[in-house]
């Protein structure tokens, strides 16, 4: 298992990954798009050539919002979401950033109890943010 960055020849893995784990998925497009952004940082783990969890920030100024974080299905509950989130977190640590935020769904526990394990806590509540009506938990984590 080797931790890296995003390469443009990724996105189709991470699309298809995205589309697997999430019922309003990122197309392949906006994954392009935020990839393309200076201020954007992705991360992947990768096993025998292939993606099997990544995750996706963007930075500015000393402010991050994680914006991505999935786990193939049958890589899941082995501590990769854990591993993302760490050097999502290392890298924001190292360009000044203060506060980390993230969206995640109500109904996500697994999620969020990765979250609450690494230092997050709720903030506020969106009020159907996602598309099919669902509201969001916004969290935080200082930085020291």
């Amino acid at each position: 298992m080797s931790m890296r960055t995003w390469t443009v020849g990724d996105l189709d893995q991470i699309a298809a990954i995205e589309a697997e784990c999430f019922p309003d998925p990122w197309t392949r497009r906006m994954l392009a798009e935020s990839f393309l952004s200076d201020k954007f940082h992705g991360v992947l783990l990768e096993e025998e050539g292939n993606v099997v969890a990544y995750g996706g920030m963007s930075v500015v100024l000393d402010e991050a919002e994680i914006q991505l974080i999935a786990v193939s299905e049958m890589f899941r509950r082995c501590g990769r979401g854990s591993s993302i989130l760490s050097e999502l977190l290392k890298v924001a640590a190292e360009k000044g950033v203060k506060e980390v935020y993230l969206e995640v769904r109500v109904s996500n526990s697994p999620a969020q109890i990765l979250y609450l394990k690494n230092g997050f806590h709720g903030v506020y509540c969106r009020t159907r943010y996602y598309s099919d009506g669902e509201d969001a938990v916004v969290m935080m984590k200082e930085l020291g």
